[in-house]
């Protein structure tokens, strides 16, 4: 199977998250996509914690969900669940197919908005845009099956020079 790019994804920061200790939590973020995984630093005491962590994931052919999974580190028990979310990658796949036929390589393009929908968790509409070649999504995410909590990413997708029909093109163009 061949390589047909890199997702970056950043971690940005957590806002309004769940006490799980005694008046705070001491959240990490663990990112999964397909059999890949990571996990970003502890912050200690931390409801509102900024990490700014960025991982980078290999892609092969297609890939479909990023899964983000919140934790309270615990020192002595097993680690407390702080919620989680999950976004689908495919419309960054297509809108990357849109910019090589569109030849956007420098600047920056809205290339497509994304809605609050049932695959992904956004809180708000965000624009997928072509930055420089690179195709980004800021993203702001609600955690599920918590009282409260936000996940702030940015997910870059950058194609591999050689990448071939990862999938047909459904974007439309907005600016």
């Amino acid at each position: 199977m061949e390589e047909s790019g890199v997702l970056k994804v950043n971690i940005v920061r957590g806002k309004k998250l769940v006490v799980r200790d005694f008046m705070s939590s001491d959240p990490y973020v663990v990112v999964k996509l397909g059999n890949q995984a990571a996990k970003t630093k502890v912050v200690k005491s931390c409801l509102n914690p900024v990490w700014n962590d960025e991982f980078s994931f290999n892609i092969k052919e297609r890939f479909g969900v990023l899964e983000l999974e919140v934790f309270d580190r615990n020192r002595f028990t097993s680690d407390d669940k702080m919620g989680h979310a999950f976004l689908n990658l495919q419309p960054l796949v297509s809108c990357s197919k849109l910019r090589r036929v569109l030849q956007l390589t420098t600047g920056e393009t809205k290339l497509r908005k994304v809605a609050p929908e049932i695959d992904n968790c956004l809180l708000t509409g965000s624009f997928i845009m072509n930055k420089n070649g690179e195709i980004v999504l800021d993203a702001c995410l609600k955690l599920l099956d918590v009282e409260s909590g936000e996940l702030y990413v940015t997910v870059k997708f950058i194609e591999h020079p050689t990448a071939k029909n990862l999938e047909k093109p459904d974007c439309k163009m907005h600016i």
